[in-house]
């Protein structure tokens, strides 16, 4: 399988990740009036899909460790549950986040929820594997939580209407965040220990572990929706237009594509788990900006309120600067 073996290839993995998991969602956005609640079963069909596809290219490549299938059969029954443990927390996380992206937008859920599952995340991954530097790293954090208090306050100054509904997006992105903070453990665990199975594989198990969670978890959140809307029925998947399928695979791939890079720059020696996932995180600046400048969450919003997105975005990018030079300036 192949492996970045200098720290400026494993960057760019963090960087592509960043990239990915601040994407996929406008696959939602290209789906008007389809209920999320359908659109997750494409999105699972892409993961599970994307981990195959990158499992026998890059998976078969290169001379480290065992090749993609060769892995898999290798793979023992304890480093599987891990992985799939770690695919069961974050389908419960992603699905109450895609429920607040419904309510709140891409521009608040995101800052919110993956803020704060970074924050969660990289001290959790950090305590299991301490890589890089300690100052930098929680340093940055610090600032991603600045940013993530300024972000909530643009919001709340936004909303002037419907304050329910503000409150109901801003709590569930608080759960879906400490979720999603809490998956990633599982995962680097899981490649953790003698005979353990490479990132590629893992990738797999996690996929599968978040199929197996979706099927009752998203039928229940159809049947009793958190947007209060009315229940969605499998009826209405069948008779969806294709292109809606074809966006909710694609979603599906394009965050399994982040996952995997950013699984295999976790396991480069120089970065470590908190930091590659704390970059990864970085997912959050470009939601945010594809919330506000493509999307136009904000466009009627007060002066007061997008000022307050401006220091989000400071307060982000200075925090990710400070993770991204962790793993360089380790003592």
């Amino acid at each position: 399988m192949f492996q970045p073996e200098t720290y400026a290839v494993a960057l760019s993995f963090m960087v592509i990740t960043m990239l990915c998991w601040g994407s996929w969602a406008n696959t939602i956005k290209l789906c008007p009036n389809y209920r999320f609640q359908l659109f997750y079963w494409d999105y699972v069909v892409g993961l599970i899909a994307g981990a195959l596809l990158w499992g026998s290219t890059l998976g078969s490549m290169g001379l480290s460790g065992r090749p993609f299938w060769q892995d898999i059969q290798h793979a023992d029954t304890s480093h599987i549950l891990f992985a799939a443990i770690g695919g069961v927390v974050f389908n419960v996380a992603n699905l109450l986040l895609v429920a607040a992206i419904e309510i709140a937008g891409l521009a608040v859920a995101f800052p919110i929820g993956i803020g704060l599952a970074l924050v969660v995340g990289a001290i959790s991954s950090y305590v299991l594997s301490p890589n890089g530097n300690p100052i930098l790293l929680f340093s940055g954090i610090a600032l991603v939580v600045a940013a993530i208090v300024f972000d909530a306050i643009a919001y709340r100054l936004r909303e002037t209407e419907h304050r329910a509904a503000s409150r109901r997006g801003v709590v569930i992105s608080l759960i879906a965040g400490l979720l999603m903070g809490s998956f990633y453990p599982f995962v680097s665990r899981s490649m953790t220990g003698v005979n353990a199975p490479g990132p590629y594989a893992v990738t797999l198990f996690f996929a599968l572990g978040v199929a197996l969670c979706a099927i009752p978890f998203n039928y229940l959140l159809m049947r009793r929706p958190l947007d209060r809307n009315t229940p969605a029925t499998m009826s209405a998947y069948w008779s969806a237009k294709g292109m809606w399928h074809v966006w909710g695979v694609l979603g599906g791939i394009i965050w399994c594509t982040g996952a995997v890079l950013n699984f295999v720059a976790s396991r480069a020696h120089i970065v470590g788990p908190a930091v590659s996932y704390s970059i990864g995180q970085g997912a959050t600046m470009i939601s945010a900006a594809w919330g506000v400048f493509i999307w136009r969450e904000f466009a009627d919003a007060p002066r007061r309120s997008r000022t307050f997105l401006i220091w989000m975005f400071v307060f982000f990018l200075c925090g990710l600067s400070a993770i991204a030079l962790a793993p360089i300036l380790a003592k």
